[in-house]
């Protein structure tokens, strides 16, 4: 396995801002609190003010934990009435580090933040994951109720996630039955409760888990920046989603880039038969995705594993050299609303499907109710081109009502025609030209997934 991850990150290399790997051996640096001067206490009380972290004794050798160091600078940025952490040039070995209120994050060229590969420099607490909360170790970069947040690049967060990857693997060939959350493992940036968060230039690679989970946020853009994982191996690099929108609303992702081992961009809430009743899952709502390109991953966008309302994502000018057009998950055990989505114009490229709603079957509890009453309408696909290996599927659970789903002003070049569907009479073609045919809607007809 450590041989095919590395054969990965040497296929990958183009896309990656690279630093030297830090190795398992590493020394813990304290921090320290510079020496005040009149210059500096004048500084600190300025909104521009930055504090650099190695001014606070941060190393930039790739193996000393600097943990204490940064997380000195950043406290001195909010108790000095906030300001910018600079990570200047270098590569700085942390566990987890905590954001405060005021307080912004420069990552400038060169600059790499890298993840310890020692899971007990991630403290556990109470948090968010799989539309729950249980303990779980903290991300790289945590940041709570910090409104107005900046973090800019065009440097890296790295969470030099390999030996995370190669623990869940060794589980999961001992017990083919573990679960994502069955092995601890750390997310490279986790923002919650947060408005108006700002995301610019940073290149975010390798995480442990999932790269940029934001909760119960409003008005975040996520502009040109990078998400990386290795893909071309046996058993890509697990959990590394790209960016999760769980329980938040008007998001804007723009002008990014996606190679992950996982889903690129998921929207995320709730589970279970009583996720209706979830307070703490608002829908997520106001999603724009524009001018990005995906490519590898789940999907432009996917809509679950974890997902209640899902409703008004708008998705234009981007591209997909693999990755499914639209990923929509339908749990057996959750009442499920996904509407109005509207993905125009998309380039394909390669053998990805256009379309993938079906049955997700690989974590589900009833909870001794009965199945869950789902819906997927207001749905369109217009202005497509170029080539791809098929249609793909809409195939809903027993309790999955379709609406309108139309597929509009479609060019391109297809491997394969077939286009598995349950008998929806909402599903419409218009100027669909499939090998340089007009196309109709495809006869193909399958029988719903029946839930075990």
């Amino acid at each position: 396995m450590k041989k095919k991850i590395t054969l990965a990150l040497l296929l990958i290399s183009p896309f990656l801002i690279t630093g030297t790997s830090a190795g398992t051996n590493k020394k813990t640096n304290t921090g320290t609190s510079p020496v005040a001067t009149s210059k500096g206490e004048k500084e600190s009380k300025n909104k521009t003010a930055r504090f650099v972290i190695t001014t606070y004794g941060a190393i930039a050798d790739g193996k000393t934990l600097n943990s204490k160091a940064i997380q000195a600078a950043i406290d001195q940025c909010a108790q000095s009435g906030g300001g910018t952490v600079v990570i200047p040039k270098g590569e700085f070995l942390s566990g987890a580090l905590f954001i405060k209120p005021g307080v912004n994050l420069e990552i400038r060229e060169g600059g790499v933040l890298k993840g310890s590969t020692d899971i007990n420099d991630y403290p556990k607490a109470i948090t968010r994951i799989e539309g729950h909360f249980e303990p779980w170790p903290g991300a790289l970069l945590n940041g709570d109720k910090v409104d107005h947040l900046h973090i800019t690049g065009p440097g890296t967060l790295d969470g030099n996630g390999q030996p995370f990857w190669q623990e869940f693997y060794r589980h999961r060939k001992i017990d083919p039955k573990t679960t994502n959350l069955s092995v601890a493992r750390p997310r490279l940036t986790f923002i919650q409760n947060s408005r108006n968060v700002e995301i610019n230039g940073v290149t975010f690679k390798n995480s442990g888990f999932w790269n940029l989970h934001l909760y119960r946020c409003q008005q975040v853009l996520v502009n040109n920046c990078r998400f990386l994982a290795p893909y071309e191996m046996e058993g890509p690099a697990p959990s590394t989603d790209g960016i999760d929108v769980d329980s938040s609303q008007d998001i804007t992702i723009d002008n990014s880039f996606f190679a992950v081992g996982d889903d690129d961009i998921a929207l995320k809430g709730s589970k279970g038969p009583f996720a209706m009743d979830d307070k703490d899952s608002p829908a997520v709502e106001r999603i724009h995705i524009r001018n990005c390109t995906f490519k590898a991953g789940g999907g432009i966008v996917t809509a679950g594993s974890e997902a209640t309302i899902v409703r008004d994502v708008d998705i234009e000018h981007c591209t997909t050299t693999k990755p499914t057009v639209l990923r929509l998950k339908l749990r057996p055990d959750t009442p499920q609303q996904y509407e109005n989505f509207h993905l125009n114009d998309i380039t394909v490229e390669g053998s990805g499907m256009i379309f993938n709603i079906s049955p997700w079957k690989q974590y589900f509890d009833l909870k001794g109710q009965q199945p869950p009453k789902s819906g997927v309408r207001f749905i369109t696909i217009t202005n497509v081109k170029g080539s791809c290996g098929s249609f793909g599927k809409i195939i809903g659970t027993p309790d999955t009502d379709f609406g309108d789903i139309l597929l509009k002003n479609v060019d391109v070049k297809m491997a394969d025609t077939k286009f598995e569907t349950d008998d929806i009479k909402g599903l419409k073609f218009e100027n669909v030209v499939v090998n340089g045919s007009l196309m109709s809607v495809p006869v193909t007809v399958v029988t719903p997934a029946q839930v075990p």
